[in-house]
């Protein structure tokens, strides 16, 4: 039996659009964020464009180096020193010049949480335990489910964590938060304290990842969730035996990453805007002595234990570049004091939260005796 003719002028989706459950518009509306542009996040663009996914933001901080070109689909020599997320997102445009590809080179944890509340669809091409955490944490917070994937070798891992049910945080062990506590330790240091060993991976297990985690993004757009890898299940593929394992993931009770903030209420502030204002305005709701959470926290002072040294400058502990964690007088490794929650009468209610750098669409939680209530802070437009 011959195929059926194609017409020469097909629609572009048309192929796709032949599953029966299909909805190209809703591809075509959604939001789609891709955290990391390197082996992984370049086959994820690459899909998602190809598929007609109407907006994708791409958030990469590095730039493009040698060694990618042999797993980066997207990149080419001409490209060698230009930031990832720019390039990537060009290359999407060119895939397809109906997606809109924006381009964020930055390091997502700086981001404002209320941020994620934007997107229909989050998928992570990440290399670190410490992004992830940041990412299941706050699409956890707004509900938001997640497609997660990883590599190493010919071996790779897919999985899906929900708005309820196990989350990343669940399936940590104690060598997982051992090296994270390390790497946490070492966050602030200079860039060369940084350095670590490379993990093998190959353009071969990115692409096979990287398909599969576009093809429950698109499960969870279509409101297919029943057909999704939700609630805490993954696939583990094994490339050297060509094996496919099921992963089932179990929720830990104490996790301190379960927590769901709801509805978040925008709250317009100017260059001098301070903590005590939001104060105020919490205050007719919410009974009892009230404290500010931060979702990040302030570092209020830095001392040298070997010399003395003691810089009392409020800072945010994300806005702290590298090689700010040591003594600029000794060299040696600071003390921080950090400060996750506010108090009224804490001094820092007083300052302005521009000087106490937290970013647009951050969130602030202010919570009395029995309720709380979400702020999230918008810059006047």
């Amino acid at each position: 039996m011959s195929a059926p003719a194609i017409s020469p002028t097909e629609d572009r989706y048309a192929r796709q659009q032949l599953l029966h459950w299909w909805d190209q518009r809703r591809l075509r509306e959604a939001r789609c964020l891709v955290v990391g542009a390197g082996a992984l996040g370049n086959e994820i663009i690459k899909n998602l464009a190809l598929l007609g996914a109407g907006h994708l933001t791409i958030v990469d901080l590095d730039v493009v180096e040698r060694s990618n070109l042999a797993r980066c689909v997207l990149f080419r020599e001409a490209d060698e020193g230009r930031p990832k997320a720019e390039v990537a997102a060009r290359a999407a445009r060119e895939l397809n010049p109906e997606v809109a590809a924006e381009a964020v080179t930055d390091n997502v944890m700086t981001r404002g949480l209320g941020w994620l509340g934007d997107f229909d669809a989050v998928l992570a091409g990440l290399d670190n335990r410490e992004a992830r955490l940041w990412l299941n944490q706050g699409c956890r917070k707004l509900g938001r489910p997640w497609v997660d994937g990883a590599i190493e070798g010919l071996r790779g891992l897919v999985r899906v964590f929900g708005a309820d049910g196990p989350c990343y945080e669940c399936t940590l062990g104690a060598v997982d938060r051992e090296l994270l506590a390390r790497r946490r330790s070492c966050t602030l240091l200079s860039t060369e304290d940084l350095l670590a060993g490379k993990v093998p991976t190959t353009a071969t297990s990115a692409s096979v990842v990287a398909a599969l985690e576009v093809q429950e993004a698109v499960k969870l757009l279509h409101d297919r969730r029943e057909a999704a890898a939700s609630g805490g299940r993954g696939l583990q593929l094994v490339g050297e035996t060509l094996e496919v394992h099921p992963v089932v993931y179990g929720e830990d009770p104490d996790c301190q990453a379960h927590d769901t903030y709801g509805d978040l209420e925008p709250w317009r502030y100017g260059q001098a805007t301070t903590l005590a204002e939001l104060f105020e305005a919490a205050a007719g709701s919410l009974p009892g002595p009230l404290v500010a959470d931060l979702e990040d926290g302030i570092v209020v002072a830095r001392r040298c234990l070997a010399c003395g040294t003691v810089g009392t400058e409020p800072r945010r502990l994300r806005a702290l570049a590298p090689g700010e964690g040591r003594c600029p007088s000794c060299g040696e490794a600071l003390q921080l004091d950090l400060r996750q929650s506010v108090e009224l009468h804490d001094p820092l209610a007083g300052m302005p939260l521009a000087e106490l750098g937290l970013p647009d669409r951050d969130v602030v939680t202010v919570r009395g005796t029995a309720a709380r209530r979400h702020f999230e802070l918008r810059r006047p437009a």
